[in-house]
């Protein structure tokens, strides 16, 4: 008996050795990151500016793999369900704290089977209307809307996209009525706002920056808290007319819940330093992205806040994701 006892805890000391070993010399291999969108959005885009940096800094390689579909949860349960070795990490959205009240079932849950590792970036979206459009500003439009309930359309990517989110928040605190014509993708909702389809919708600040610039747009207001420096002569819409309203797409990286704490910590400290690095910094923000380095815990902390605010919004607008 006491053999066996001695064998087994011999046993036991050499796994926890080793696994120790393993964590010490973390990454051994290859890291892959799964972006749950099609390539050259805007997830894709924030994945693939700081893979490569966030890869010398932590002394690896990342390879990124795009695995879409569900609004972003095809991709993040892929991840929630692999290894929990630090091996197979993901980016997603402020979708994380969206589709849990948007989607009827979740293939996962959000707080339970994933670890944060950290923010990576948020990025603006921006009120564009149609050159058509008399509005030269929120108060106009504002008042356009409310005189006439009902007329005026907007565009989004899709049921449950930042631009509809974007748009219903829009809504909800200006309480104004716009119907919503749903396509696929935010490339065929912007291409419709120019030919006067839709009135007006919200695409990603850096998708719209040329068409403003060109003039084939007119941009009333970007949604983030700060004007953008990507188009610093446009104010953000709380300085225009509605100080509640303030949304912006931001990028989280996670791993599967039970990842080894040290394995998530060498993870976030080599992202934050990623992050920090002034030439990535520089181009990261000509893209239309702020960096966002961050804690583990306020990472989740984020998702904490965010997901019974947008379970409120979704439900008293009567979203789905149909």
């Amino acid at each position: 008996m006491k053999t066996r006892w001695l064998a087994a805890t011999l046993t036991m000391s050499l796994a926890a050795v080793g696994a120790a070993h393993a964590q010490s010399n973390y990454p051994e291999r290859p890291i892959r990151l799964v972006v749950p969108y099609a390539p050259g959005g805007s997830a894709d885009i924030a994945a693939r500016l700081v893979a490569d940096e966030w890869a010398k800094a932590l002394g690896g390689t990342i390879v990124i793999e795009n695995k879409g579909g569900a609004g972003g949860n095809i991709g993040v349960d892929a991840v929630a369900k692999s290894s929990a070795d630090g091996y197979t990490i993901g980016l997603q959205t402020v979708s994380l704290t969206i589709n849990p009240a948007l989607f009827a079932r979740m293939p996962y849950d959000t707080q339970k089977d994933l670890a944060p590792i950290g923010m990576v970036a948020s990025s603006q979206h921006v009120l564009v209307v149609n050159n058509n459009l008399p509005a030269k500003d929120l108060k106009s439009l504002l008042a356009m809307l409310k005189a006439e309930p009902g007329k005026y359309t907007y565009g989004s990517a899709g049921p449950g996209s930042t631009f509809h989110m974007a748009a219903e928040l829009f809504k909800s605190v200006a309480n104004v009525p716009i119907e919503h014509i749903p396509y696929r993708g935010g490339g065929p909702a912007l291409m419709d706002t120019i030919a006067g389809q839709v009135n007006m919708s919200f695409p990603v600040l850096s998708a719209a920056q040329q068409q403003v610039q060109a003039g084939k747009l007119r941009a009333i207001g970007v949604t983030g808290p700060k004007r953008s420096p990507l188009m610093p002569n446009v104010p953000t819409i709380a300085e225009a007319g509605l100080p509640d309203y303030a949304f912006e797409t931001w990028f989280m990286v996670f791993a599967p819940a039970g990842t080894p704490q040290p394995v998530i910590a060498k993870l976030n400290t080599a992202l934050n330093t990623a992050l920090n690095a002034p030439a990535l910094k520089a181009r990261m923000v000509r893209e239309g992205f702020d960096p966002m380095p961050t804690t583990p815990d306020a990472a989740r902390a984020r998702l904490a806040k965010e997901m019974p605010l947008w379970a409120k919004l979704i439900k008293e607008r009567g979203i789905t994701a149909e």
